[in-house]
């Protein structure tokens, strides 16, 4: 085990777990992890007091519409506290104003649609070929996301729930742990002018994925501030940038198949930090209710805004403060009708889906513990044990292909 910090954190309150995460703390404490070789010191931001958020009473479910200060104004502590609450109540949130240029959005979007409508043969040739490296196309059937830890699990849940309804692109970090990106190559005849421009694509992915880093920064920065660290604290373990970058695409599904009781994504909480997720405008997007009273709560896209939801890693950060709350895209919502589900109202077909989120994650060779100050006395022992944040990225993915 590493050594302790020797400067302590906030104290922040810690919530009693519920049976059910007891149930669950069970399942992960199964991981592995290599010990560190390092550790970062602790530092106490003596500007901003340690907040003690209020206790989630009835934990709201909906998520909180957050609103980011024009750059290069820092993050308000009230902000940062707001945010760290809302991390703490429903595990999501919409970020507003945030520093992403809606003309590089489009692009991203515009790039993916074509890109998961090139022949099936050059998108194979790209395929996904292990954990670590966690690069290039993803086929419909080939990934079952799910809670379950290992692939026996993963394999029982594909028999009785049936695959997920989606396909995907994965970008990693260039010259990153598992080697280098897939990116697609341009055929004769295919270039900017004559059909799909794979070095537009290149290149929009490759800025779009340094935006994103650069937004996991701005947020984990309002999380440190809130629980009394220094802003800069968790610097030191996202400066690499060991994300990944999502392109998604749910294809039009018959009705039927809904009726039938599938889903586009099955539930599951996200392995990393933090999760920036951009939709188009069908919807489908579910959060469970924590409190367990409203079940699944439907998370539609809010123009100009990101979708920011907590990830495992953080919430072992934080010993539990943060919660990591199980999500899945289901058949959207109708437009423009009250009730029901469909994305349109008549029609056999519920029309495609993209999305592109951005899995924000602690470097791969750091030590992730929990934080001293949420853990000991009225607050309880380590719900975790620490582990390393590559290895239980690793785990986590190497269950679900």
């Amino acid at each position: 085990m590493p050594p302790s910090a020797t400067t302590a954190a906030a104290v922040v309150v810690v919530e009693a777990p519920s049976e059910k995460e007891e149930e669950e703390e069970e399942e992960e404490e199964v991981v592995v992890a290599k010990k560190p070789t390092t550790s970062l010191p602790i530092p106490v931001n003596p500007l901003h007091p340690p907040p003690t958020p209020p206790p989630p009473t009835n934990h709201p479910p909906h998520p909180q519409l957050i609103t980011l200060p024009a750059p290069p104004h820092p993050l308000p502590p009230s902000t940062a506290t707001t945010l760290l609450t809302a991390l703490r109540t429903s595990g999501f949130l919409y970020l507003s104003n945030h520093p992403i240029p809606p003309t590089l959005l489009a692009r991203v979007f515009a790039l993916s649609a074509q890109f998961f409508a090139l022949p099936q043969r050059r998108k194979d040739a790209l395929a996904w070929t292990t954990a670590r490296a966690n690069r290039g196309y993803v086929c419909l059937g080939r990934e079952k996301v799910s809670q379950a830890l290992t692939s026996a699990e993963v394999a029982r849940e594909r028999e009785g729930a049936g695959e997920d309804l989606k396909e995907s692109f994965e970008v990693g970090r260039e010259g990153g742990v598992g080697g280098a990106n897939r990116w697609p190559e341009e055929e004769e005849g295919q270039g900017q002018e004559g059909g799909f421009d794979a070095r537009g694509f290149r290149e929009t992915m490759q800025e779009f994925f340094e935006r994103g880093k650069e937004l996991h920064r701005v947020v984990m920065r309002g999380v440190a501030m809130a629980l009394g660290l220094e802003a800069g604290f968790f610097d030191g373990f996202v400066g690499a940038g060991d994300n990944t970058l999502r392109l998604l695409h749910y294809p039009p599904v018959p009705k039927r198949v809904f009726q039938e009781g599938r889903v586009r994504a099955g539930a599951h909480s996200d392995y990393g930090s933090v999760t920036l997720l951009f939709q188009d405008t069908r919807g489908g997007l579910q959060v469970e209710d924590p409190g367990g009273e409203e079940g699944w709560v439907d998370v539609g896209p809010r123009e100009g805004c990101v979708v920011v939801n907590a990830g495992d890693l953080l919430a072992r950060w934080s010993n539990g403060l943060v919660r990591s709350t199980k999500h899945r895209v289901v058949e959207p919502p109708l437009v423009g009708g009250r009730g029901g589900r469909g994305g349109a109202a008549g029609g056999d077909v519920v029309p495609a889906r993209y999305s592109v989120a951005y899995f924000c994650n602690p470097d791969f060779d750091r030590w992730i513990e929990a934080l001293p100050g949420t853990y000991g006395g009225e607050r309880g022992g380590k719900r975790w044990e620490g582990i390393n944040s590559g290895e239980y990225l690793e785990q986590r993915l190497s269950a679900t292909y």
